[in-house]
């Protein structure tokens, strides 16, 4: 049974649909992210969770029951916000309390249960001291710790981790889901940024423009986008024009250069246009492997990018980047040489659109 489920979920301001038909069924424990741009729908979403709006039309229920109707406090929802949102005149304990004074909780079960979050988010001598006296990483701590202290049905964070820096936000985010794991409560995530939603996600709903354009779990996500919005905001992509040569072999022409594709063509004919994507890190020299796919090319630019080098290559009239491990021993090509490049039959993704 799904622990929430959200149905045929609309949200329209005047003619404006911030949120369009959004149908997703969350197990009890999993951790989803919403992923996308800025103006997608993916905060409007969680706040109707949260119940800070209302659905126009659709519906939303956890356990089974609906909420749709329900106030905020009526829900037994906990939420994380950008800002931190801590109350500035409060220490740290009386801040991680707060949601249990007003429910009103006998003091003795306010103490311990703020004593416990405290040592859950690794606080346990600051809880007297007041936000200003923290640091960014340790108020969000605090914020996670007060969202958590009501033993929430479902955890919300709006990009929790938006106003800290990078290895902080990299340190965080890993300490979330260890405790999220630890406690098995099931969490909504809303980023912007692919590569947290990547790392921490059971799976991820990628959003544009009110819409879901696809669900999945991170492998899937990244490994087999189905839409070219999906190809291109989820990681480094080339894309390019081609035509359905035989659909069933899945052969394709891209400018006179054939290759194979595994999937994505039997419903298609022959002189089909279609988009074809492949990741970076799909090919290979020639030389060093040989795939399906042998492509003549042309060494066009390199890249040194630390760990990885990216060497751009033309192939036909498209041009791709193709991604290797640096190590001391690499033997890289020279400008404008000839070669061949090769990838497998499932490293060319036809896309839908």
């Amino acid at each position: 049974m799904s622990h929430l489920t959200l149905t045929k979920v609309s949200k329209h301001f005047g003619d404006f649909a911030a949120v369009q038909d959004f149908n997703l069924e969350v197990a009890k424990g999993e951790f989803v992210a919403f992923l996308g741009p800025s103006g997608c729908g993916k905060t409007t979403t969680l706040r109707m969770i949260a119940g800070f709006e209302a659905p126009t039309p659709g519906k939303i229920l956890i356990e089974g029951q609906d909420i749709t109707d329900k106030t905020p406090s009526q829900r037994n929802v906990g939420m994380v916000f950008q800002a931190y949102a801590l109350f500035p005149n409060m220490t740290v304990a009386q801040n991680i309390g707060f949601g249990l004074r007003i429910r009103k909780d006998p003091e003795e079960v306010v103490k311990k249960r703020v004593s416990e979050m405290l040592k859950l988010i690794h606080l346990e001598q600051k809880g007297d001291s007041y936000p200003y006296q923290l640091s960014g990483g340790q108020q969000q701590r605090v914020a996670l710790a007060r969202a958590l202290a009501i033993r929430p049905e479902v955890l919300l964070l709006d990009e929790p981790l938006s106003a800290l820096d990078a290895k902080i936000r990299v340190a965080l985010r890993a300490e979330i889901r260890a405790i999220q794991r630890e406690l098995g409560i099931t969490a909504i995530y809303v980023t912007h940024d692919q590569e947290e939603a990547l790392s921490i996600s059971d799976r991820i709903v990628v959003m544009n423009m009110g819409e879901m354009d696809q669900v999945g779990t991170p492998f899937e996500i990244y490994n087999f986008p189905k839409t070219m919005f999906v190809a291109n905001f989820v990681g480094t992509l080339n894309t390019a024009d081609a035509e359905v040569i035989d659909p069933e072999k899945g052969l394709l022409s891209m400018d006179g250069v054939h290759l194979e594709a595994a999937e994505g063509t039997t419903y298609r004919k022959k002189g089909d246009k279609v988009k074809i994507a492949i990741r970076p890190e799909r090919f290979d020299f020639a030389s060093e492997q040989k795939k399906a796919n042998i492509m003549d090319c042309t060494i066009e630019n390199i890249t040194f990018l630390g760990s990885v080098v990216r060497i751009q290559v033309t192939i036909g009239k498209a041009r791709f980047n193709m991604d290797t491990f640096n190590n001391p021993y690499l033997e890289l090509p020279k400008l404008g040489a000839k070669d061949q490049v090769t990838c497998s039959r499932e490293a060319v993704l036809v896309l839908n659109d």
